[in-house]
């Protein structure tokens, strides 16, 4: 198939080109400078123009972003949305978290639909965030699956950055949805909700100063800041990004995955069992590292919600890694770059 893969050199979406390109399709990714893109192509050699090419979409948030980037001879088949922002730093939440997000993923259903009448499938990333509930807390007696939806409203979502983080993944994604119901596309839409998203770095992209955010509490404990406490985990949940680079490729091949909204996790962690894992196969970093008895980064006392991710088993027939080959993977992946 002919891709479009939009935000090309993001933490998720270079997982994503590597498997796109493995299995044989033709890409072209979307980013913001030509530097990026170059950086891309170098580090794709083998690949000629008409496998692997880029467009630059400076502001995903400008109406018509996408309107000349989903253009393409020959035209393109499906495209693969991963642009939006994901970090706290924010003074306007509305400016800088919820118009990027809604209208980013709205403004490219438009543009496909309006000059690529050609594409049959697009798949989105989205977010556990907007499926979580964060007024339950930790909500022990609940199960979650591809059925909720977080009831954020628009008032909460400009609160504080967190809550504009997930209200953006919220809006977005519901935005989407009601396109297709709306519209009425000529294409199926697929959605991807991963909790934590954690596992290597493609290093050609990366410094530890620009590290994605869920990656950073590897980096932080490697480099000593959980010595005297383990911060809090937060989410409980994971997927390793390549299985969710994976996830992508496979709603987009797969027919059974049209409209359908996927809760993509491997299953628990804490990152005191992050610290265990590090220190069990970095011995290296053990005057850096918390010990058995350091306070803090375990699970809730109260208990844990539940998951049940059994839609994207059965329908994308993926099998998950594990949490320690995820992590080994990550601090390898950190070290390249001089962690």
């Amino acid at each position: 198939m002919r891709v479009l893969l939009t935000g090309g050199s993001g933490f998720i979406a270079a997982h994503v080109l590597d498997i796109l390109l493995e299995r044989g399709h033709s890409v072209v990714t979307t980013v913001r400078s030509s530097s990026k893109g170059q950086k891309i192509l170098d580090n794709h050699k083998s690949y000629n123009k008409d496998k692997l090419n880029f467009v630059i979409v400076e502001d995903i948030a400008k109406e018509g972003a996408f309107d000349d980037a989903v253009k393409s001879d020959p035209p393109f088949e499906a495209v693969v949305h991963t642009a939006s922002p994901f970090h706290f730093n924010v003074t306007d939440v509305q400016k800088e978290l919820l118009d990027p997000a809604v209208i980013g993923t709205t403004g490219i259903l438009k543009s496909i639909k309006k000059s690529a009448p050609t594409v049959k499938r697009v798949v989105i990333t989205s977010s556990f965030a907007s499926i979580i509930n964060p007024f339950k807390g930790t909500w022990p007696d609940h199960t979650y699956s591809e059925q909720d939806w977080n009831p954020i409203t628009e008032q909460q979502a400009t609160e504080n950055p967190a809550n504009g983080y997930r209200a953006s993944k919220t809006f977005a994604e519901r935005s989407a949805w009601d396109f297709i119901e709306q519209e009425k596309p000529n294409f199926t839409l697929a959605t991807m909700c991963p909790p934590l998203v954690l596992g290597p770095i493609i290093h050609y992209l990366q410094s530890l100063d620009s590290l994605n955010t869920s990656n950073e509490r590897i980096r932080d404990i490697i480099q000593g800041k959980a010595k005297d406490e383990i911060a809090p985990t937060g989410t409980f949940i994971w997927v390793d990004v390549r299985d969710l680079a994976m996830c992508h490729v496979l709603a987009m091949e797969k027919e059974d995955a049209a409209n359908k909204r996927f809760f993509i996790t491997a299953g628990y962690f804490s990152n005191k069992e992050i610290a265990e894992i590090i220190a069990k196969n970095f011995p290296e970093y053990k005057d850096k590292l918390p010990t058995s008895s350091t306070p803090g980064g375990d699970y809730p006392k109260e208990g844990l919600y539940k998951f049940n991710n059994e839609r994207v088993i059965k329908t994308l027939g993926i099998k998950f890694r594990g949490l320690e080959e995820s992590i080994v993977d990550a601090v390898k992946s950190l070290q390249s770059v001089g962690a």
